[in-house]
């Protein structure tokens, strides 16, 4: 077939809805040669090329499923040969971290912030299994939005960490006008701030606080020296 005749072909079955693939296979042309030919040529693909792209596409999804699978089953090995029985040294160091990240540093406030209940109720296990503080030294302010229901959020939080509503602070609403609206309902249950408070017991106050922020800097120093 002459180079001519064959362009004419191409555009032809191009205009028809069908693939490089399926041109290249009929007139045995190159698919970059057919990429110069009909960079210029309209495409909707035909049925036949819609349900091979669905079929594609099912495909890789598959693929992506069973890969995922295979990742998550040995993600879940790992940690359950890490992570096997945690002793009290071990809890003791995780909370560290967990401190270290969402806890407050400065001042002399005892304070973990965070929108992930597990977060906040392994605080209040770290605060009570290591110090000795108790629920009555437990005070929970949520910081919620307009788009957020207070009642049901408290429920949830109450229900979560198995406080009783005593323990809740007055609710605050960020209700600032330049909050970014594509972050509504981002936060369904809001944020979380759990606080320490001595209740008058000098081993809960500003010392408790300088027992943690002195065993973070130590095992700072100590990894860094490592």
């Amino acid at each position: 077939m002459h180079l001519s005749i064959k362009k004419d072909e191409a555009i032809k079955l191009r205009k028809e809805g069908n693939s490089y693939a399926f041109i290249s296979s009929k007139i045995l042309v190159s698919k970059s040669t057919l990429s110069e030919w009909l960079k210029g040529v309209p495409f909707m693909p035909n049925e036949m090329v819609k349900e091979n792209i669905l079929e594609n596409n099912r495909r890789i999804a598959n693929i992506s499923r069973v890969d995922k699978a295979v990742s998550v089953k040995k993600a879940s090995d790992y940690a359950l040969t890490h992570v096997d029985n945690l002793t009290d040294r071990d809890i003791f160091v995780f909370g560290l971290g967990i401190y270290l990240g969402e806890g407050s540093k400065t001042g002399n406030q005892i304070r973990v912030v965070n929108s992930d209940p597990r977060i906040i109720k392994f605080s209040m296990v770290w605060f009570k299994r290591c110090f000795g503080v108790t629920d009555a030294n437990f005070h929970l302010r949520l910081h919620l939005y307009p788009d957020n229901d207070e009642n049901r959020v408290i429920r949830f939080w109450m229900r979560a960490l198995g406080l009783k509503k005593l323990a809740f602070q007055s609710t605050y609403i960020d209700t600032r006008l330049d909050k970014r609206k594509d972050r509504k309902g981002r936060l369904p249950y809001g944020t979380a701030h759990l606080s320490v408070v001595s209740n008058g017991e000098k081993d809960f106050g500003v010392l408790l606080q300088r027992k943690i922020i002195a065993s973070i800097d130590l095992a700072l120093e100590k990894t860094a020296r490592d």
